[in-house]
This record gives structure tokens, sequence and C-alpha cells, in this order.
């Protein structure tokens, strides 16, 4: 079976690059070794979700996926409040003062790649193989070959891995990485909250981790507690009334009482840094091309624009030749090295800063927080990457 790109990893970035595709004169396929589980019955809030950016909403739209969404499990952030470890330094973004209706939409995860899903499942030019897995990779000067494990060989002019910060294709591919741990966990659940949040979403860098709370429906958000790992196997050990106690407390009771929905989940945080992004036939996005600090919410943006440059250069290329001619896929590399590399600096940077425990430098971290948020110049200079 002979296609033009074969996407390896059905999560929402791979996914969205072939929704992207669907209206193209390309055949294109996807292979994804789990079965997308269906939305639940009942009203249920998933734990994990994502911060999507007005740039990343306009890319979604543009493929058909947004559009799909119940608005009513949407929610808007309007303004972002960040507090130092001095209980006295912070900064405020603000949508109004930036020039957008919002700075993000909150959105759960199975909500998205059910959207995605059903877009591809409609689409005439984009063959399923779900649930498979590949057993072997063949790199051929004018395709590469997939041997599945059912047996079905294909062949693509251009394959690209989307399979996760663990890229088992950036692996087979030769692509080394640049790899730390933060030796922190990412601890998510939701809440009920006794006071509305007013579409904002809080953050406060604390000396145990990076605590965020954004805004869901009505009376609730969503955790993200960037915890060291002993103090986070402590939250995902903890009773629900006591991990309640400590977010209510953590969070300076500035939402009232909380009370647990969903049962908090941990995922290892790491970064993540290919050497390339592309080598002949071959093009990576999103977590298998870069994995980064989820301090400023912004993974998932990275990932997606991933798939908006490379689906934008493939469809400027359809119909002049072959979409994984090696020049071509470079383009898509120069044009993400300056993004990429800009975020990955930004959210290390801010990690390791307030990370430490050297009392100048916590001294010095405060202060920048209230001297950015005395100058506009500078907080729309931040809040350029994050709405892109």
């Amino acid at each position: 079976m002979k296609f033009d790109i074969v996407v390896i990893g059905g999560g929402l970035v791979g996914a969205s690059l072939l929704a992207a595709l669907k209206d193209s004169g390309l055949k294109l396929a996807l292979i994804e070794s789990r079965v997308p589980a269906p939305l639940p019955a009942d009203d249920s809030w998933d734990g994990r979700v994502y911060a999507i950016s007005p740039g990343s909403i306009v890319f979604l739209q543009a493929c058909g996926v947004w559009q799909r969404m119940d608005a009513r499990r949407i929610t808007a952030v309007h303004e972002m409040r960040v507090y130092g470890d001095d209980y006295a330094a912070n900064i405020n973004f603000s949508a109004y003062e930036s020039g957008v209706p919002e700075l993000a939409c909150i959105i759960e995860n199975r909500q998205l790649q059910h959207a995605v899903w059903e877009t591809l499942a409609e689409a005439d030019n984009v063959q399923l193989f779900c649930p498979a897995k590949y057993d072997a990779l063949t790199w051929h000067d004018s395709h590469v070959e997939l041997s599945l494990s059912d047996g079905t060989v294909l062949q693509t002019a251009l394959l690209v891995g989307a399979d996760g910060v663990n890229s088992r294709v950036r692996e087979q591919a030769g692509i080394s990485i640049n790899h730390h741990s933060y030796h922190q966990t990412g601890v998510v659940a939701n809440f009920e909250v006794e006071r509305f949040h007013h579409g904002i979403a809080s953050q406060w860098f604390r000396r145990d981790g990076i605590l965020a709370l954004l805004p869901l429906p009505e009376k609730r958000v969503s955790m993200v507690w960037s915890a060291n790992t002993p103090f986070a196997d402590e939250l995902l050990a903890m009773p629900g009334e006591a991990l309640c106690e400590r977010v209510t407390q953590a969070a300076e009771q500035k939402l009232g009482t909380v009370r647990l929905i969903t049962p908090q989940l941990g995922f290892p945080l790491n970064f993540v840094q290919a050497q390339s992004l592309v080598k002949s036939r071959l093009a990576l996005i999103g977590d298998a091309a870069h994995g980064i600090h989820p301090l400023a919410g912004q993974g998932v943006n990275l990932g997606l624009r991933d798939a908006r440059e490379l689906a934008t250069i493939l469809l400027q290329a359809d119909g002049w030749g072959d979409c994984g001619e090696l020049s071509l896929l470079r383009r898509y590399e120069r044009n993400r090295k300056e993004d990429i590399l800009a975020m990955q600096w930004v959210t290390d940077g801010l990690h390791k800063l307030f990370g430490s425990e050297d009392a100048a430098i916590m001294r010095i971290r405060n202060l920048g927080l209230g001297i950015t948020n005395r100058f506009p110049f500078l907080k729309n200079r931040l809040m350029r990457h994050a709405l892109s």
C-alpha cells in the first residue's frame, strides 16, 4: 500500500497534522497503537486538560476540529496571575491589555482528541490503522517502508514521527537527543471551588514546586502541580480530603475551600531536544521533537505549531514534487527552530531560576517579577509567543 504521508502516533499533534491535510490531494495514513476511548455518557471530567492558545485555536478551526467541541466544556482564560515565592511579588497578564478576546481556552484532553479523530474518520484521503503497531522501518531513496505487526506493508514518501517523548521512530532514525530529567512529577486533578474563578488562571512559584489552577466551567478548576518527586509522591498518595486541604492552603484560599472531583494523576517531567527535526523522508513533530517543562502551559501549543508549519509547507508543495524531499523538510526545520529554542530556553531557565535556593537569586527572581509587572511593553513581549 502506497501513501504520500504516514504519521506514526495518533495523539493530538499527529492527528491534527492529518486533519490540516484532509482536503489536499495527498494520500494519508495514521498508525496508532491504542483505540481512542469514547466520550463518557455521564458529565464526568478529564483530569488532563490543555491551555490552547489563540493561534492554536485558529489552526484547529481551519482543520475543522474546533467546531466539533462542546462549547459548554470550554473555558476562556481572561487573566493570568503569577505569584513569586515571597508572597509579595507577582505579575498579571490580561487579555484586554494584550488586545485579544482571551489568553487561552482550557479544554479537556479527551474532548479534543475525540473531535480530531471524528474529523479524520470523515476524511476521504485518510486511512486509519488502529489499533496497529509497526515492527520495522526501512529507509530507501524514494520512500520509507513500514512493516506492521499484522504483516501489512506500507510505503510512504514521507514518514512523520509523532509518537511522543520516548519516540521509537526518532530512535530508529538514529536522531540523538539532549535530555535531562527535572526530577519532578506533574500532579493533575480537578476540583470544585467555593468562589468563582472569573476566568482567571493562577500560578504560584513555591519552594515545593509550581502550582497552577486553571479555570473550568462554572465553579471548577484544574490543578497542575509540578512538584519535586518525593513531594509529588506524597500528593499522589494523599486521601482526597488531605489533598483538598493542601491545595486550599497552597492557593492562599483565593478560591476558598476545594472539593476533589477527579482522582490525582502523575506524569514525569523531562527536557528533551532532538538534535534534528528531519532527515530524508522523515519529520518529527510534537513531543517526539521536543519536551519542555509545563510551567508555561505551552507544550501542546508548541507541538500544534509544528503541525501547522509542516502542513503549510506540504500544502504549498502539493503537486510540485516529492513531499519527502530533504530540501523541503529542512524548510520546516528552519522555520521551527527559533520558536522551539526560545520556548525551551524560557521554560528551562525559569525552572532553574525558581528551583534555586540561593538567597541572592531568590531576591532577584521575585524582584524581577515585580519590575516586569510594571512595564506593559515587557509583558506584551512575553505574551507574544504564548498567544501564537
